[in-house]
């Protein structure tokens, strides 16, 4: 297939092939040899046939790109660790390598560009800022004070807040307050109690998330052991906790986390 090409429009060899790359929208990793080939060859016959200048290297490309051609053609290779050496990979390195280098020499030339547009005045400080003396002796001041003395200095000053770390309380963690919904929780309850009118206290703490939870549950069961509306019981010492649900009582009792709050104040 025939391509249209400028023959002056590419510094080298490594220019022209990432023309071709970019004008096939090709990935530079996994560039198809062949078909680069064919066309890198085709913009070298018409460079024959117009100018001869800077040929050779154009040529020495074509050598490499004819080798690994060849080499794609046969089994591939492998390393030391049993892969597969890609006969592509020298040459995509080159070409990373340029295209780096072309890119920045574009940020170089519109930096240059960016500075010709720049101009600077001559200095023109008053005389009274030009001649003022600062009132202090920087010298003096400093002394023999060097960076090697400051730094010591500075580590002095750090190792004098490390001894100040209580080595006991510096590892405690935060306490964190922890909000829980008092009415979302009684609710929650209910909901389970009025589907196990006959369970473990164990089996409740169990549908609690966190010690909160726990707690919470634990106050609001008292309550409605007040209201009347469980039962607990316990055959012996140590043995399991069995709640017994009124559903009657359960459903026409008040909000057990009102009556807490009432008993609270």
């Amino acid at each position: 297939m025939a391509i249209e090409v400028k023959i002056d429009a590419f510094e080298g060899p490594l220019d022209l092939l990432l023309h071709l790359i970019d004008k096939n929208k090709i990935d530079i990793y996994d560039i198809p040899i062949a078909e680069i080939t064919d066309q890198y060859m085709e913009y070298l016959h018409e460079m024959e046939r117009m100018d001869m200048n800077g040929l050779s290297e154009f040529l020495v490309m074509a050598a490499t790109l004819l080798d690994i051609k060849a080499k794609m053609l046969l089994p591939q290779e492998e390393d030391e660790n049993g892969e597969e050496i890609d006969p592509r990979e020298e040459l995509v390195q080159k070409l990373l390598e340029y295209k780096m280098y072309k890119y920045m020499s574009y940020e170089l030339k519109d930096l240059e560009a960016a500075a010709t547009k720049a101009f600077y005045g001559s200095a023109n400080m008053p005389a009274e800022v030009t001649a003022y003396e600062a009132p202090i002796d920087y010298e003096e001041l400093i002394g023999d004070t060097t960076l090697r003395r400051l730094n010591e200095i500075f580590q002095f000053i750090l190792q004098r807040r490390e001894d100040k770390i209580d080595p006991v309380r510096s590892t405690f963690g935060k306490i964190e307050k922890e909000d829980i919904d008092m009415d979302a929780r009684e609710a929650s309850m209910k909901n389970y109690l009025r589907g196990h009118r006959k369970c473990s206290f164990r089996q409740l703490l169990e549908q609690a998330n966190s010690k909160m939870e726990v707690i919470v549950t634990f106050m609001l069961l008292l309550e409605m052991m007040k209201l009347g509306s469980v039962r607990v019981q316990q055959d012996e010492l140590f043995s399991e906790i069995y709640i017994t649900v009124d559903a009657d009582k359960l459903n026409a009792q008040p909000e057990a986390t009102e009556q807490l709050v009432m008993s609270a104040s």
